[in-house]
């Protein structure tokens, strides 16, 4: 898992999936509001022009000297819920990420965020 002290250090690393196709390249990372955990990352796809940030988890993720793999295909993240380059995650579109990958959106209690870039 990356660790908050060093998501600094990967940003601009290529991302692959399991198989080693290359997805894009690591923008930002979103931790988990209510653990600090890190828990989605953007990555940067698209034509160069043309680019948006797609989100993918962090779960299973392994650390390379130059890459970052996540466990999610290169397929099913470029389908995934994106951004534009200079745009904020609204709130009402968290609960869709988490539908992607078929996880649990789990928003605070008072209807907090579950998602806070870092």
């Amino acid at each position: 898992m990356i660790r908050a002290a060093d998501i600094r250090e990967w940003r601009n690393r290529s991302v692959v999936d399991p198989k080693d196709h290359k997805i894009g390249v690591l923008e930002a990372i979103y931790v988990d509001t209510t653990t600090d955990e890190p828990a989605m990352a953007t990555v940067r796809i698209g034509l160069p022009t043309r680019h948006q940030l797609a989100f993918v988890p962090l779960d299973n993720v392994i650390l390379g000297p130059d890459y970052v793999k996540v466990s999610y295909a290169k397929a099913l993240v470029k389908k995934a819920p994106s951004i534009g380059m200079d745009d904020i995650l609204p709130a009402e579109a968290e609960e869709a990420i988490f539908q992607h990958y078929d996880m649990t959106y789990q928003p605070g209690t008072g209807g907090e965020r579950q998602l806070a870039r870092r």
